[in-house]
């Protein structure tokens, strides 16, 4: 458990720092001058480099395990983090932007070590558990960080130096995430990876031939392209979400941040209500019963995103966002209750190519608000494509696979998965 609380923790304050500049770009737009295409390459420059960290990041995690790749992480990510206050052109906060980007890979590394820690009758559960309170950062910074900006604001910094000096906060933050991480986990509930081959136990990874085993499985890229339908128009929500309310409904800083700080912090039930429902499908329908959950989810997520682009008044606005939020959570937390299910021997790698597509997603999703600025266009095209790829959870099969990465503490090999124990 010190495991599952450290991995959510660690993700929390990544995506707060990841997206911590995210609400105060109002403030930086203003004193860059920055043009709408400027804006838009910036969007795509804070989801793009996840991609690569994100696959890397997996293929890490299956060599070395979660506990040093997550402590070097939050420590090299917090480079970034603080230097964008060091930005006073559109091309250093554009470089520093896509720096920040990397963090994004933490995600992989959380879901990797609740899949290595949880037996598979709740692994959907813990993995969308983790995840949800992780994305709550999303939410936290959109609420916390123009209160902070305000806060030294205050102090008679100026919003100039006010939004450097904020960035400080959630960077100091991730190191000391760094050293409880390396200080309270261990990589599989046996022990860590170096210890375990030492003592001559097999370790995915070990052969360096997961990641093209993940690879060559279409399930794989399905899983990919339902992420990025997913978890890349949320997090494209969040980059954009404070200059729609902005520019179409007229509200101030700290209003927007509440809006959309609402619609992040749905997160804390909403990704693990997706996990436990198709955990419970499994249970009673089939393993193959959690594809269906995940599409069906994704559909609704996509209905909700058209109607909220066509709201034409704010009260009726905010009320779409939070419900099309609660779906687009849930479909994040079914797709990784999916994971563990696809490649045994490769989870990290395959948590790390899927993962990736989310930001392929993100990243695709920028181009359509890329200088445009027509915002309800642009998420009514996200919607209608997010509807659409809900077919791909046809192509994703299961079997049923009892036997765990490094058999858990607990856990009976063998055994079906609705009479594997929890770990806990």
């Amino acid at each position: 458990m010190r495991a599952f609380h450290m991995s959510w923790l660690a993700f929390f304050l990544c995506f707060f720092a990841w997206f911590g500049i995210a609400p105060l770009m109002p403030v930086v737009r203003k004193e860059l001058k920055l043009s709408p295409v400027q804006i838009g390459n910036i969007l795509i420059a804070s989801v793009s480099i996840t991609i690569v960290a994100r696959m890397l990041i997996g293929w890490i995690c299956d060599r070395v395990g979660p506990r040093i790749t997550y402590t070097w992480l939050l420590i090299l990510g917090a480079i970034p983090v603080i230097g964008i206050g060091f930005a006073h052109s559109y091309q250093s906060f554009l470089f520093f932007r896509l720096a920040i980007g990397a963090i994004g890979a933490s995600f992989v590394i959380t879901q990797y070590h609740t899949s290595l820690m949880f037996a598979p009758n709740i692994v959907g559960t813990a993995n969308a558990t983790t995840a949800g309170w992780g994305n709550m950062g999303g939410g936290a910074t959109q609420i916390l960080m123009p209160l902070i900006f305000g806060a030294f604001v205050a102090l008679e910094t100026g919003p100039a130096l006010g939004w450097r000096v904020a960035m400080i906060v959630p960077g100091a933050a991730m190191l000391l995430c760094a050293i409880g991480y390396y200080r309270f986990t261990q990589d599989t509930p046996q022990g860590n990876f170096a210890d375990l081959r030492a003592k001559g136990t097999e370790i995915s990874g070990k052969k360096g031939s997961a990641f093209l085993e993940a690879c060559r499985d279409k399930r794989v890229w399905a899983l990919a392209a339902i992420y990025g339908a997913s978890f890349g128009i949320e997090i494209t929500i969040h980059n954009v979400a404070a200059l729609y309310f902005t520019d179409s409904f007229h509200v101030g800083l700290k209003a927007g941040g509440l809006i959309v700080g609402a619609f992040g912090m749905l997160a804390i039930f909403a990704r693990s209500l997706g996990g436990w429902l198709s955990d419970v499908s499994a249970a009673r329908f089939g393993l193959a019963s959690r594809g269906a959950v995940l599409g069906v989810l994704l559909l609704v997520e996509g209905i909700m995103l058209v109607i909220f682009s066509q709201s034409a008044t704010l009260p009726l606005a905010v009320t779409m966002l939070i419900v099309f939020g609660l779906f687009v959570h849930m479909s994040c937390g079914s797709t990784y209750a999916l994971i563990p299910f696809i490649n045994r021997k490769a989870v990290g790698s395959v948590a790390g190519i899927v993962g990736a597509g989310g930001n392929v997603g993100a990243m695709l999703s920028g181009f359509l608000f890329k200088g445009s600025g027509h915002w309800a266009g642009s998420l009514l095209i996200l919607g209608v494509i997010a509807s659409a790829c809900s077919l791909f959870t046809l192509l994703v099969r299961v079997e049923p696979d009892s036997e765990p990465l490094t058999a858990p503490r607990g856990a009976r090999a063998g055994t079906p998965l609705d009479e594997q124990p929890a770990l806990a």
